[in-house]
């Protein structure tokens, strides 16, 4: 999940490392905003910076999950209050009328849980070729790279070349972490630890190494701060740096840099980007509850929450020049 300044999930989906190898290169240049590579313990509620344009898109991504959140976009105002209100009456499990911080975890992580099973089950078919419900290595492999390995001469002189050469391996190595009985077959569990391994603590060092080998462009085995910069930002016409890019550097030197060598190792960078002990679902749910809490009683009526209802969903109103052409079923 994005959020400007607040950081995302990790770890490099399969989506992702498809599109990096089918995309224009024209799409492939380097983002000169932002980038962060986790989810992180905010800061103090109270002295949260305020949300890049006003959008809350973060807030409406973990709330909706990110197809739904599409959904809201496309609706007006009161249609979307509306369905918010829908929404309120089903995360209040005890029908007290109030929403407390622990109803909208569940709520949250219900929502991560359907975006999960809902991405394995449309790309799921596209994979089980003889109808097993089931994945080989095999028919990934050539359902993702066969065009690619019956064709080579067609890749020699491109840079889709390298990029396939890179994936394969890389994509072989966690479907085997993934494949807990070492069959080489998938279940849909073992498949969506494939997928999605930051969700499944027997992967979590396949995330850390695919880190450390995206960021680590030297290839000495570590991330030094240059490395760790160039990850998030990148110069346009050697301009100055923003003052954001200074506080990294300082949060390099501070709080990634544990043994202060200069550079990070796999533990460090595990620190970094899965910290322990930190609930994403528990944190959003606390910021949501802080933001819309008027009487600061520490829950919510369903009239705190329709009266700051663009910070959970969206609108036409609120997403003007967003996407409105696409249709998804409601809540």
């Amino acid at each position: 999940m994005a959020r400007g300044g607040r950081g995302r999930r990790l770890g490099l989906s399969l989506g992702l490392l498809l599109a990096l190898a089918l995309a224009p290169r024209a799409l492939l240049a380097k983002p000169t905003v932002r980038k962060e590579r986790v989810v992180r313990p905010d800061s103090e509620l109270g002295e949260r910076p305020p949300e890049d344009n006003q959008s809350f898109q973060y807030d409406h991504e973990a709330f909706l999950g990110k197809e739904d959140s599409k959904t809201f976009d496309q609706l007006t105002p009161d249609e979307s209050k509306e369905r918010l209100g829908k929404i309120v009456d089903r995360i209040d499990n005890d029908g007290d009328g109030f929403v407390t911080t622990e109803e909208l975890k569940t709520w949250i992580k219900r929502v991560q849980k359907r975006y999960i099973f809902d991405n394995v089950a449309k790309v799921w078919k596209d994979y089980d070729r003889d109808k097993d419900d089931k994945i080989s290595w095999e028919e990934y492999k050539q359902a993702t790279y066969g065009y690619y390995l019956g064709n080579p001469a067609e890749f020699q002189d491109s840079s889709d070349h390298h990029t396939f050469r890179k994936m394969l391996p890389r994509d072989e190595r966690r479907f085997k972490a993934a494949d807990l009985d070492g069959d080489l077959t998938a279940t849909r569990e073992e498949f969506t630890a494939f997928l999605h391994p930051e969700e499944f603590e027997h992967m979590k060092e396949i995330v850390v190494l695919e880190t450390l080998e995206d960021i680590d462009k030297n290839g000495d085995g570590f991330v030094d701060q240059d490395e760790y910069i160039a990850d998030m930002f990148s110069h346009e016409e050697n301009g100055p740096e923003p003052d954001w890019v200074l506080s990294e550097r300082e949060q390099f030197n501070e709080f990634r840099d544990l043994n202060k060598d200069g550079k990070l190792d796999k533990d460090e960078i595990r620190h970094w980007i899965l910290p322990q002990d930190y609930d994403h679902a528990q944190a959003e749910a606390r910021h949501l509850v802080y933001e819309s809490d008027k009487n600061k009683d520490e829950k919510l009526t369903k009239e705190e929450i329709l009266e700051n209802w663009n910070m959970f969903v969206g609108s036409q109103a609120t997403n003007y020049g967003e996407d409105l052409t696409k249709n998804h079923d409601e809540l």
